[in-house]
């Protein structure tokens, strides 16, 4: 199973992406990681990183692991949290990124209030592009989930299991990705409840 941590900042990323993408996408995507990184100033990740390294993680899965190079597909993995953890609008990023790169970031943005199965369950009517956007967001959210408490291990593994495997059955790589990973976490299936 690859992991992809190979971007923890954008000097890391800029040559591998100005390798496989045209220089106007990586234009658009140093703007985007930018633009990120303003937004979510000092937040950090669960284990205490800088948040950026997500961002560029979920990135690096979508250029060098699936081959995507969809421009705003790469822009919305980049900004893809932006209106559910910052106080960045929708309106603002459909303004400075695109219509469609606003829209992506919606599908895959948890409705304030709104439960996290029910959100997770909405995304079998996202349009192919936004499920792009959430499986690169959760492989790189489970590909290291061992740095997690394990009773968060357990139901984020659940929830990937029931809500996020069956949407990438219609993306090749995405599914081997996760099949690979099911198999390494299989053990969680078995802990007891939480």
């Amino acid at each position: 199973m690859e992991i992809f941590t190979s971007w923890p900042s954008w000097a890391h990323a800029e040559g591998p992406l100005s390798a496989a993408l045209p220089a106007a996408t990586v234009d658009d995507l140093r703007t985007a990681v930018a633009f990120a990184g303003r937004k979510h100033g000092v937040q950090q990740r669960p284990t205490g990183r800088p948040y950026t390294e997500h961002l560029l993680e979920a990135l690096e899965v979508a250029v060098t692991g699936a081959r995507l190079s969809d421009r705003d597909v790469l822009v919305a993995i980049v900004l893809h949290d932006v209106l559910e953890d910052t106080s960045c609008t929708e309106g603002e990023v459909a303004r400075r990124f695109g219509p469609e790169v606003s829209a992506m970031v919606r599908w895959v943005t948890k409705p304030r209030g709104g439960s996290k199965a029910d959100y997770l369950a909405s995304l079998v009517k996202a349009p192919p592009r936004a499920v792009l956007v959430k499986l690169s967001d959760r492989v790189s959210n489970v590909q290291q989930l061992q740095r997690m408490p394990w009773r968060f291990q357990r139901r984020y593994y659940l929830q990937t299991v029931a809500y996020i495997m069956p949407l990438a059955g219609a993306h090749p790589w995405f599914a081997q990705w996760f099949d690979e990973w099911r198999c390494r976490w299989r053990r969680v299936e078995r802990w007891p409840g939480q």
